[in-house]
């Protein structure tokens, strides 16, 4: 699933035309190649309001709004509403207004009322595109480039390049801008090149396209482009935020925690050289010359954090890194955009974690995510599997439509080409069949319990993969015989689980509630991202239901104790916001039962045994590769220090996360450890 956090669901998929056009303006959204998956039409009427449809549906979800506004002299809303279903199918419901000087908005999250001087405009929770395109055009006719929004924040732009697009009488040129203001990280967009800008296409590479229709053709064309655009802004990034560590590096009075036995050791000194472990013992016992010195004063020192379930976007990086995560397992993408992702981190042009790749394999449905490889055929899968493997990842995951029939075959196959096994559970069939049929994991907490809920027709890939679960585990009898007898089945077979339970906290969030996933982090973050975090995604329509909810997903915390318990092996993933979640999930873990120690070593340890990387990493030792984190205070016993990260090393370059955070709007949680010079 895509990450929910920060921006509105619908303005993170998409934008689109501005409100003042005369006639119905209309887009598409192409996924996959071409295929299309949404689209948004966007009409003036002659009562001067602007009236939006907008559907996007990939993967089985996506939000369904119709939304409305009118627009003061300056351009920017007079008054706005928008109703619908979100991604993950609550109801939205908003709407704003402006009295002179006096603005009011209410949603199903949150409601205020102040004063604001002309000129602000009001940024939606739950909008559509068509909101950010008319605020756009609202921040052309500014004078001073900075557009006030309502209820906090700013929104600039920055011009990049021009492109032509279109043949003949439909030909025109538009113009690549990136916003920031909203959000972690800037936002790139396509343009007209009008004295008042609109939308000409969004595009998000390689995932999905929105484009004016008629101009398909230009959209890979524009997507290209705007990776090159994108290219350049993140090497800056990196140059800035990075600090190279030449030659030896002594890292000194640190308590080095040992991943393979979950403990904690005694200070020790570990000598670093060209972004490699030399030696580990203990302070002062073999004083070494180092060309740069750490001085850790007692912090522990962890090997480097393994998110083991991530979709990687280019941007992601600074999250990661900040939050201790140096290898990234990417759980799948488009294949060629994930490629180049990987070329630029390995040629250090991004600020990235190392990548392992697991391929996406999925199959032809009207449902199909649009991912890695859509098949239909044994042969087709077969294709798949030999690219995977001639490109160097290190598994395969099968994913919700993919035919049953072809499962067994499959997954032989891809063992015979040393690729591990894991995914959702196709529709129609149970876990334990997966189990049977040549699955080494299961992805998401979900896809585990519906073994005890869903059927031969239960379809999987429609929302009742989430419904299902949150209405059943409640009552789920964790001693019962089904529920024995398919754990003993996992831990007998040594089947991994990659829970991601903290991503299911939505499951119970209702709105206008802080999300519990990131309570801990909220009050660091920029101000538009803490208001997204009370805006919920379930449908949660009275109190009975959350409280039935909030017990299954309680349980849903407990099982993962269980399975732990019952020698069931478990990797600490994601598939949420990068660096944060992951410190939630390890989280979860303690209040499962784990020891924070052993949740720690299921973050490092078992990250690099089940990702085939633990000859190079996921422990301090020598030989291996030098990707550390140091942590303020103990989290082998209070596993909220984990947030404190005072200083990243992945290989031969370290991060102060302080800097990485201030970068990305977002307040620091430790002081920096600092990196001193050794003078000659």
């Amino acid at each position: 699933m895509k990450a929910i956090f920060g921006l509105c669901v619908a303005a993170c998929a998409a934008w689109a035309a501005p409100a003042w056009s005369a006639q119905t303006l209309r887009y598409v959204v192409l996924v996959d190649g071409g295929k299309q998956a949404g689209q948004q039409n966007v009409s003036v009427g002659d009562d001067g309001v602007t009236r939006v449809d907008y559907v996007f549906k990939d993967n089985g979800r996506g939000p369904e709004l119709k939304e409305q506004y009118t627009l003061a002299a300056d351009g920017t809303f007079k008054t706005y509403q928008v109703q619908g279903t979100s991604t993950f199918g609550a109801p939205v419901d908003e709407r704003f207004s402006r009295d002179g000087e006096r603005v009011q908005w209410k949603s199903t999250s949150d409601q205020g009322e102040r004063r604001v001087a002309a000129g602000a405009q009001y940024w939606p929770l739950g909008g559509t595109p068509a909101a950010t395109s008319a605020a756009v055009t609202a921040l052309s006719r500014r004078a001073d480039g900075k557009l006030p929004l309502i209820p906090s924040g700013a929104l600039t732009l920055r011009k990049l390049q021009q492109a032509q697009v279109g043949q003949g009488n439909s030909a025109r040129k538009v113009q690549l801008v990136a916003l920031t203001g909203v959000g972690f990280t800037p936002t790139f967009a396509w343009l007209t090149t009008d004295t008042t800008p609109r939308l000409f296409a969004f595009i998000a590479p390689g995932w999905m396209q929105l484009i004016e229709t008629g101009y398909e053709k230009d959209a890979d064309a524009l997507e290209a482009a705007q990776k090159q655009a994108e290219a350049t802004a993140l090497v800056e990034l990196q140059q800035r935020l990075a600090h190279p560590l030449p030659g030896t590096t002594l890292i000194r009075n640190a308590r080095v925690f040992d991943s393979e036995h979950a403990t904690l050791g005694a200070a020790s000194d570990v000598l670093l050289r060209d972004g490699k472990i030399v030696s580990v013992v203990a302070t002062g016992s073999a004083p070494a010359q180092a060309q740069q010195v750490i001085d850790a004063q007692g912090r522990v020192l962890l090997p480097g954090l393994f998110d083991m379930h991530g979709h990687v976007g280019r941007w992601d990086g600074g999250l990661h890194l900040a939050a201790g995560v140096t290898t990234v397992r990417d759980m799948g993408n488009d294949n060629a955009t994930l490629q180049q992702v990987m070329q630029e981190e390995r040629a250090g042009q991004l600020l990235m974690p190392s990548l392992v790749a697991c391929g996406f394999l999925e199959g032809e449905s009207p449902m199909a995510a649009r991912n890695g490889f859509v098949i239909s055929t044994q042969a087709q899968a077969n294709e798949a599997v030999d690219w995977y493997a001639a490109h160097g990842y290190v598994g395969i995951k099968i994913y919700n439509s993919f035919p049953q029939a072809l499962v067994r075959d499959t997954a032989a196959y891809a063992h015979a080409k040393g690729l591990r096994v894991s995914g959702h559970i196709p529709v129609h069939m149970l876990a334990h069949e997966a189990v049977e049929q040549g699955y080494d994991e299961i992805q998401h907490i979900n896809q585990v319990l519906l073994n005890f809920y869903a059927t031969h027709d239960t379809d999987t890939r429609t929302l009742e993969r989430f419904y299902l679960p949150a209405k059943r585990t409640a009552d789920l009898d964790f001693d019962s015989a089904p529920v024995q007898a398919f754990v003993q089945e996992l831990a007998k077979r040594q089947i991994v689980i990659d829970s991601t339970v903290a991503t299911f906290d939505f499951i119970r969030q209702r709105p206008g509630e802080l999300s519990q996933a990131y309570a801990a982090v909220a009050g660091h973050l920029p101000p538009d991202v803490q208001r997204g975090l009370r805006s919920a995604e379930f449908d949660i329509p009275d109190d009975a239901t959350a409280a039935l909810y909030d017990r299954s997903y309680e349980k849903m915390i407990a099982f993962v104790g269980r399975l732990y318990r019952a020698g069931v092996p478990l990797v600490a993933g994601t598939d949420a916001t990068p660096g944060f979640t992951l410190q939630r999930e390890i989280e979860l873990y303690v209040q499962a039962g784990l020891t924070p120690a052993q949740a720690l070593q299921v973050a490092t340890w078992n990250g690099a045994k089940y990702s085939r990387t633990l000859d190079s990493r996921g422990s301090i030792a020598p030989g291996k590769r030098a990707d550390l984190l140091l942590v303020d205070g103990d989290p082998t016993r209070d596993i909220a220090d984990l947030r404190k990260v005072a200083l990243v090393v992945k290989q031969g370059t370290a991060y102060y996360p302080s800097e990485v955070y201030a970068a990305l709007g977002i307040e620091p949680f430790a002081a920096p450890a600092r990196i001193a010079t050794v003078e000659d």
